[in-house]
């Protein structure tokens, strides 16, 4: 089973200044959660019960918005608002939170092998990325976690992106052995368009091995002097890919994002009518 989950948040998230000057980029809103809480309660209605957080400087907001709120509690509960206090209550009892601090900006690869400690040798886990986030019936890390037990190999999440998009990305090559699920043979670091081997790109989500830890300490920096997770990868002798259900949205993309606050807002009942009706009446 896959119980622990390892969300990297230590990123300066400079595509959102100048809001994450003082801000940490995983607290900006959408609606009125933050964008981490997407991604902690896609794992934990997953079945994880331990999440990792590697973090950077000026990161406490996360950790103190996974904690309990004495002040806050009591006061919610002296003015009866009981919907929010059992809101923030439920939050923080649903998995224990682990926090590790990434000394140095050396890239996702150097992210996980943060954790190594906290993972044991015969675990798998979960890796989240805190911008993508995933609106789908049944959690992306469900589903993946359905292939992991099948197939008793890591797996990463992926999606068909647009040519002219896949320099973004880690590509895969990989044939089907079912309808959305991929045995892959190979993996490039945000290859150019001519030279991708597919338009499959790897999105935020991975289940991996203990092995992976020695596979990064065996992947060399790159030119940017960071250790890319997917050239670790590579060493895998088996890995395979899904093509998950649901909506990727990446939080950090201005344009992504207001997608996501229009969109989710409009699932809920609270704004569905009144955001529909402003939305009709304005002039574009």
């Amino acid at each position: 089973m896959i119980r622990t989950a390892v969300i990297p948040v230590a990123g300066l998230g400079t595509r959102f200044l100048p809001a994450t000057k003082a801000i940490p980029k995983e607290m900006i809103p959408i609606i009125d959660k933050p964008t981490i809480q997407y991604i902690v309660e896609e794992a934990v209605d997953s079945g994880i019960e331990h999440i990792v957080f590697i973090t950077g400087r000026n990161k406490s907001a996360i950790a103190n918005h996974f904690d309990y709120h004495p002040e806050l509690e009591t006061h919610l509960k002296e003015k009866n608002k009981l919907d929010e206090l059992e809101g923030i209550r439920k939050l923080v009892s649903r998995a224990s939170f682990s926090f590790v601090r990434q000394n140095e900006p050396k890239g996702l690869g150097h992210a996980v092998l943060c954790s190594r400690h906290l993972i044991g040798k015969d675990e798998s886990f979960a890796v989240l990325l805190g911008d993508d986030i995933i609106d789908a019936e049944v959690p992306a890390l469900k589903q993946m976690i359905k292939v992991h037990n099948e197939k008793q190999a890591p797996v990463l999440a992926l999606q068909q992106v647009p040519g002219d998009d896949v320099s973004k990305y880690g590509v895969v090559a990989g044939e089907y052995v079912s309808e959305t699920v991929l045995k892959l043979s190979g993996l490039v670091e945000k290859p150019e368009p001519a030279d991708a081997p597919s338009d499959l790109a790897i999105i935020g989500r991975y289940i991996l091995s203990y092995e992976i830890f020695q596979y990064i300490e065996d992947t060399n920096v790159d030119k940017t002097g960071e250790i890319q997770l997917t050239n670790a990868l590579r060493q895998y002798r088996d890995i395979f890919g899904l093509l998950f259900k649901g909506k990727r949205y990446d939080a950090g993309n201005k344009l992504d994002y207001l997608r996501a606050t229009v969109e989710l807002a409009l699932e809920r009942e609270e704004f569905r009518e009144p955001f529909t009706a402003y939305l009709k009446n304005l002039k574009l």
